[in-house]
C-alpha cells in the first residue's frame, strides 16, 4: 500500500491532508520540470530583460504577500550581489500602504510579482500602482496559475513577461508548498547570470534523498506536542525561518505559536519566548563565518536547558543530507522540506484537516476582505 510520510494515502485522505502531503512530496519532480521549462524559456526571458540589469539606476522590486513576500526576501540579496542594479524585496502589503518610500516616478523599475493564485487583491493592485506612478516600468510575473489575474490581465502587454510555473505547483491545499519552492527557484534561475538548469536537477536528486531519509525522523519529532516552535536562520535563511514559522501557524490553525529570527538576533529579546514546551530549529548556513555564530548560539541553548528540544537542519546537521556548499538561497527549498512535513504532522496531531485547517473561513487560501485605496486620493 502506498505511503506518504509514514501514513497511507488513504489515511491522509481520511483526515483531509492528502493534497498537502502529495504537494510536499511532488516537489523534486516539479523542480526537474522547472529546469526544463527555464531552458525552453531562456531566449524569451533574455529578450525581455535585455541589458537592463546592468543599469545601476534600475530598481528591481521583488514583491508578494505572506509566503510570496518571504521568498522574495530569500533571493533578494543574492540577486542584488549579481548585478549593478538595485534589488530589494518589498511586500505588496508595504508597497500599497507606503508607495512613496519605494517608488520613484523617474527611476526605471522592474516589478517582479510572485503569486500562487495570481489573484490576490494586493498583487493586482501593486502592478496597477507601479504602472500609474512609474514612467518606465516593466513587469515580470512569476506565478503558478495561468488563469490568475497576474497572468491574464496583461498577457498582451509588451512591458510584461508572464513566467508560469509547472501546473501542479498551484497547490490545492491551503498552505503554499510546491508553489513556494518553484517560484523561489525560478527567481534564482532567471536572475543568476551563470545559471545552468542542471543545478535544479541536482537539487531535485538531493530532495528525493531527503524526503526518503527524513520521513521517519520528522514524523517521530512531530508526534510530540509542543506549544511553540522557533525557527532560526542567518542571512537568506532568516527569511526561510519566517516561511517555516508561517507553515506551522497555518497548518495548526494558530494552535501552535511560531516565531522566526536570526541566530545573532535571537538573544536580543526573542529568546525570552523559549519554554520547556518549545522546539527550536536552526537552519544551518553553508557560510563558515555564519556557522561559527550559529555554533555559539546552539551551545548557549544547550547550556541553558530551557527549550524542550533544539535541533539543526542543513548540511551536516541533525536533519540533513550531504549537500554541496551552494549559496544558502539555493539550498533553502531543500531545508524547507523538513518544516513542511513537520507542520503537516503537527496539523494531524491536533486533529485538524491539513488541506483546510480554517474550515470556518477565518483565514482563506486567497486573501479576502481587502479594500484597495487609490494612492492619488491622499
Amino acid at each position: 500500500m502506498t505511503t506518504l510520510f509514514q501514513r497511507t494515502v488513504q489515511a491522509w485522505r481520511d483526515i483531509g491532508g492528502l493534497d498537502t502531503a502529495e504537494e510536499i512530496a511532488q516537489q523534486p519532480r516539479l523542480w526537474r520540470a522547472l529546469a526544463a521549462q527555464l531552458l525552453k524559456e531562456h531566449d524569451r526571458i533574455a529578450a525581455f530583460l535585455g541589458d537592463r540589469l546592468h543599469n545601476p539606476a534600475l530598481r528591481v522590486i521583488l514583491t508578494g504577500a505572506g509566503s510570496s513576500a518571504y521568498l522574495g526576501e530569500i533571493v533578494a540579496d543574492d540577486i542584488n550581489a549579481a548585478w549593478p542594479c538595485q534589488v530589494r524585496a518589498v511586500p505588496t502589503t508595504s508597497l500599497l500602504t507606503h508607495p512613496g518610500l519605494y517608488l520613484d516616478a523617474a527611476a526605471p523599475t522592474l516589478l517582479v510579482s510572485f503569486g500562487r493564485s495570481g489573484s490576490s487583491p494586493e498583487s493586482t493592485a501593486a502592478v496597477q500602482l507601479v504602472r500609474e506612478r512609474v514612467a518606465d516600468a516593466r513587469f515580470l510575473n512569476i506565478t503558478c496559475n495561468a488563469e490568475g489575474a497576474l497572468a491574464r490581465d496583461n498577457a498582451e502587454d509588451s512591458a510584461t513577461l508572464n513566467l508560469l510555473m509547472p501546473a501542479a505547483s498551484c497547490d490545492r491545499g491551503f498552505a503554499m508548498t510546491s508553489s513556494f519552492t518553484c517560484m523561489l527557484l525560478a527567481a534564482l534561475g532567471v536572475f543568476d547570470p551563470e545559471f545552468q538548469p542542471e543545478c535544479l536537477n541536482k537539487l531535485a536528486a538531493l530532495a528525493d534523498e531527503a524526503l526518503l531519509a527524513w520521513s521517519g525522523p520528522v514524523a517521530e519529532l512531530a508526534s510530540q506536542s509542543v506549544s511553540r516552535v522557533v525557527y532560526l536562520g542567518s542571512g537568506p535563511l532568516e527569511a526561510l525561518a519566517k516561511e517555516a514559522a508561517l507553515k506551522i501557524l497555518e497548518l495548526t490553525g494558530g494552535k501552535v505559536l511560531a516565531m522566526a529570527n536570526s541566530a545573532l538576533g535571537f538573544r536580543h529579546g526573542p529568546k525570552a519566548a523559549v519554554t520547556n514546551e518549545t522546539l527550536v530549529v536552526l537552519f544551518r548556513s553553508t557560510d563558515p563565518l555564519s556557522r561559527r555564530y550559529e555554533h555559539d548560539l546552539l551551545a548557549e541553548l544547550q547550556r541553558d536547558q530551557v527549550a524542550g528540544r533544539c535541533l539543526t537542519v542543513g548540511a551536516g546537521a541533525d536533519i540533513g543530507v550531504d549537500a554541496p556548499a551552494w549559496p544558502d538561497a539555493w539550498l533553502a527549498p531543500l531545508w524547507l522540506l523538513m518544516a513542511q512535513q513537520y507542520a503537516l504532522h503537527q496539523s494531524a496531531l491536533l486533529n485538524l484537516r491539513p488541506d483546510n485547517p480554517f474550515a470556518g473561513g477565518i483565514v482563506n487560501r486567497v486573501v479576502q476582505g481587502v479594500t484597495i485605496y487609490r494612492h492619488d486620493d491622499f
